[in-house]
């Protein structure tokens, strides 16, 4: 299905029909005041909206006001503020009704159309005098969506855009998307938001299965330190601007949108990898030969995850026995006497017992910007892939300092 999905160069959330977007400096991000910091993305038409949030208990009270929203089905715009998550302060609840409000006002929308995403800070109170003036200085325009994907930034060292085209349901349909987060990634639907916009018609119990199913397969396969958010959230937007009769999980189009979607977020979710903090290197982690999907899913995350792994991954160093460990220990069914392992194309381990082989070579392919661990457990037919980066000293040093 991949080759029916075409990206589209320079694609961005405002790449679909019908989607506009704009960005200023408020002065929210204090530390980054060459980057944008409130931004407003909008659909000249009604939309169908799907949301995956945060699983944290402790939830912004904009994640708590973007939920509510996104269940009355008539969200047609984001605000996006970053610096700042609003989350864990008293006047959080009342901040994100007020600046939804304000960018209703300068889109020309209901409050209750308006769902609001917010990043940065934790126990910090929004500005709301800046977020009112930033609010009512956002244009919008059908080329805003790099300016709006630079808003979301926080500790990222790039905007993170994408989109792509496919044929469904008798229709060019366009996909587009973008996504922010460098740190406390290892998302459970960290400081991860992400956009994602179609002009296609599609039926909202469809639109929420075909999120879910490419955010868990992506996003939710990505990590970079282990920690997660108050603030996560993916939401997708489809304003049926294509024309196309509205998409079911039982129409001829469906798989076809579906592949689409889960490109551009596999697309988003590796370039949120390779912008980790103080990475410049990433592997993916493939599992094989698993007794189910949720084995291997376990699997390749727990060595994603693994901070010895990444360690490892940094140092170049191909010591296997931390990837064995990590498998063994994420509660999946492992028999060590069946387990193949690889780095890139050099068998490490066969059927349980190590291989002789040159530990220089490896070394030297472990010095490339991307490097794939592949697990083969010879219990099943089951498959995932995993994505981590490396944990170097400039993380330590950045994370150790953030908030001084």
């Amino acid at each position: 299905m991949s080759e029916a999905v075409r990206f589209i160069d320079g694609g961005s959330v405002t790449t679909p029909r019908g989607f506009t977007a704009g960005a200023v400096y408020a002065g929210v991000k204090t530390y980054a005041q060459d980057k944008l910091d409130v931004g407003i993305l909008l659909s000249d038409a009604p939309t169908v909206t799907a949301g995956v949030f945060t699983l944290n208990r402790v939830k912004s009270k904009s994640v708590v006001l973007t939920q509510e929203r996104v269940e009355t089905g008539r969200v047609r715009a984001v605000v996006a503020v970053s610096g700042i998550a609003n989350a864990v302060v008293e006047a959080g609840m009342r901040d994100a009704v007020e600046t939804t409000a304000l960018a209703a006002r300068q889109a020309g929308l209901e409050p209750e159309e308006v769902a609001i995403c917010t990043t940065g800070l934790i126990g910090v109170e929004l500005p709301m005098g800046l977020v009112r003036a930033g609010v009512a200085r956002v244009e919008l325009s059908p080329h805003g969506g790099d300016d709006f994907a630079r808003s979301i930034m926080t500790t990222d060292r790039g905007p993170k855009s994408a989109a792509a085209r496919v044929e469904a349901g008798g229709a060019s349909v366009t996909i587009g998307g973008c996504v922010k987060g460098a740190g406390m990634i290892h998302p459970q639907m960290a400081t991860m938001l992400g956009f994602l916009t179609t002009d296609a018609a599609v039926e909202p119990g469809f639109l929420k299965q075909a999120l879910a199913h490419a955010v868990d397969d992506t996003f939710n396969m990505v990590t970079v330190d282990g920690d997660g958010s108050t603030n996560d959230t993916v939401l997708l937007l489809a304003n049926g601007q294509a024309g196309n009769p509205p998409l079911s999980a039982d129409s001829p189009g469906a798989a076809v949108f579906a592949a689409g979607l889960h490109a551009v977020a596999d697309h988003l979710c590796k370039q949120l990898v390779r912008d980790a903090e103080g990475s410049e290197r990433i592997f993916s982690v493939t599992v094989e030969g698993a007794r189910s999907r949720e084995d291997a899913r376990a699997v390749a995350r727990a060595v994603a995850g693994s901070s010895l792994v990444k360690s490892a991954i940094h140092g170049s160093d191909p010591n296997w026995g931390r990837v064995l460990a990590a498998a063994g220990r994420a509660g999946a069914e492992i028999v060590e006497e069946k387990v193949t392992f690889y780095i890139n194309d050099v068998c490490i381990m066969d059927e349980g017992l190590p291989i002789s082989f040159h530990k220089d070579a490896v070394v030297a392919m472990m010095r490339q910007p991307e490097v794939t661990l592949s697990l083969n457990l010879g219990l099943g037919e089951a498959s995932a892939t995993a994505w981590g980066c490396e944990l170097s000293e400039e993380y330590v040093t950045f994370n150790s300092a953030y908030t001084t």
